[in-house]
């Protein structure tokens, strides 16, 4: 494929000597490097994914690096996210992002776009650059950027982790030669809600991002400057308890509709609630310790997983992992002669626990609104969060 990026101006004797290994690989020289000084990437998310894809990204000598990035630096961000320190924790990861960036290379452009990702915003955001690298971890921002990239003509490189597993391509609707294809095709429906969990409920291997990022940041190398052939049509699927790569063809689907405009409502296509998620039966953290501390018994179902059970619960909880809710096979295991008070992580899954219980007869169900998470924050800090 062509280079994405026309050559800059000529490298300075400094330039030279930085990217002498670059300049030595006959694929790349000096006008291949010259390509990445004239080059604008957008990286969208400064999490596990988009940490290693802008430290090497800056190291390949990229001349301007955007970040969208609205989140802040936690602690349990430190596990994978590399671009952030301890003493980043608090801070916006867009701003540690760019100070990591400047450390590399002081010379680079670091425009930081501190923002949530919105179909009123994308499009023209990913029009300033020629090329945008996907680290988002959600199915509803990977397809506002799908289509963003393509209302705005740009490619864009695309990248998931989850668990021990990942999952790299490159996604250009306006390729040439007819080799246009996108995350649609691909995925043409988001999975149903709950089916997928996040990495904060389902956890990652911290070095997984590492890996995958890393081959990330080569595609966007290649793209730039033209070298190899890109992983446009193909998807790469790396297992790293197996440590096994393969890869699948990706066709465009003769039926799906061109992107002409980034105006879906996402979070409605993917199944997802409008925060803050609001059922028949939310609890808030105060209003359940009342009830545990009450006169009457009260089951308090823990929904999470067993891994998840201990790192932290609720004293006096459960186990029910909500697979068992959902499918029906522990139904049984609720009881019926007390009130019932369900909690998760965030409030999701138990949600969808409730409305299975309440199809299913059992009237007197509620959940704990925000979840852990919310209970630590308002009732007891002393509980390790994660």
């Amino acid at each position: 494929m062509e280079p994405l990026v026309a050559p800059g101006p000529p490298l300075t004797p400094d330039q030279v000597a930085r990217y002498s290994r670059h300049l030595l690989l006959p694929d790349v020289g000096t006008v291949g490097q010259r390509r990445l000084r004239a080059a604008r990437v957008l990286v969208v998310g400064a999490g596990g994914l988009g940490s290693p894809v802008l430290l090497y990204l800056a190291s390949a000598g990229v001349g301007t690096i955007g970040i969208v990035e609205f989140d802040e630096v936690d602690s349990s961000n430190l596990q994978r996210q590399i671009v952030h320190g301890e003493a980043d924790v608090g801070r916006g990861k867009g701003a540690s992002a760019r100070d990591a960036i400047r450390r590399i290379d002081s010379s680079i452009e670091v425009r930081v776009h501190e923002l949530r990702l919105a179909p009123r915003n994308a499009a023209n955001i990913f029009r300033q650059y020629d090329l945008v690298v996907d680290g988002t971890d959600n199915f509803a921002t990977r397809y506002l950027v799908n289509d963003a990239a393509a209302v705005a003509g740009v490619p864009y490189v695309f990248g998931s982790i989850h668990r021990f597993d990942g999952q790299v391509s490159v996604f250009w609707d306006a390729a040439p030669d007819g080799r246009g294809i996108d995350y649609r095709d691909l995925y043409p429906d988001p999975p149903p809600p709950g089916t997928v969990p996040s990495c904060a409920e389902a956890g990652v291997l911290g070095v997984l991002c590492g890996v995958v990022g890393s081959i990330m940041a080569t595609e966007a190398v290649k793209l730039v400057t033209g070298v190899g052939d890109p992983l446009l049509g193909r998807l790469l699927i790396y297992d790293a308890r197996a440590m096994a790569f393969r890869t699948v063809t990706v066709r465009r689907d003769p039926g799906r509709a061109p992107v002409t405009e980034v105006a879906e409502d996402y979070e409605v296509l993917c199944g997802l609630p409008t925060p803050p998620l609001t059922v028949d039966g939310d609890l808030e953290p105060e209003e359940v310790r009342e009830l545990l501390a009450g006169d009457g018994p009260v089951a308090l179902v823990d929904v999470r997983e067993r891994v998840e059970w201990d790192i932290a619960h609720l004293e006096g909880a459960t186990l029910v992992p909500v697979g068992g809710v959902l499918d029906g096979s522990a139904t049984g295991d609720i009881p019926r002669d007390r009130p019932v008070v369900l909690y998760c992580k965030t409030g999701e899954r138990s949600a969808d626990a409730l409305a299975v219980l309440r199809a299913a007869g059992v009237s007197d169900a509620h959940h704990l609104r925000g979840g852990l998470d919310a209970w630590i924050r308002d009732i007891d800090p002393s509980l390790p969060s994660y």
